[in-house]
């Protein structure tokens, strides 16, 4: 049952990462320098592991399976270059570089995560149910 648990914190955690770093990719999908003035504003994806464990390890570690954020990573490609030579962020020839931000992409993705965390609470419900059946067991013998 703690298992359980586990992983489904887990779950949450990490679709909550999941979920803000899609937000912080729409909030930034027209920001062409970021604050370290290296260029536009690079699309961020979040990458999950799971964490599977044998039954041998199962036995004797406290934490169960799940999932984590393996990392986040930056996708460099698909810039989109705009023409408007009077932007102060436009190169020699003119072009501004936007970012590689998809909004109906981001909003799919944003959805996505929102129905996999809306699953997992509702799995979560579940446990919290079966546990509190398991305490009235044997209450009316």
């Amino acid at each position: 049952m703690l298992n359980s648990l586990d992983i489904l914190g887990s779950a949450l955690t990490a679709e909550r990462l999941r979920a803000d770093i899609i937000t912080q990719n729409i909030a930034n999908q027209n920001t062409t320098r970021t604050a370290d003035g290296k260029g536009p504003y690079l699309r961020k994806n979040v990458v999950f592991e799971t964490r599977t464990l044998s039954f041998n390890d199962a036995l004797t570690e406290s934490r169960g399976g799940g999932v984590r954020v393996k990392k986040i990573v930056e996708n460099p490609n698909g810039l989109n270059p705009v023409y408007d030579p009077t932007h102060p962020d436009a190169n020699e020839d003119g072009y501004v570089m936007y970012p590689n931000v998809n909004n109906a992409d981001e909003q799919i993705d944003l959805m996505a995560a929102s129905r996999a965390y809306e699953s997992q609470v509702a799995a979560l419900a579940v446990i919290k149910a079966i546990a509190s059946k398991s305490l009235t067991i044997g209450e009316g013998v």
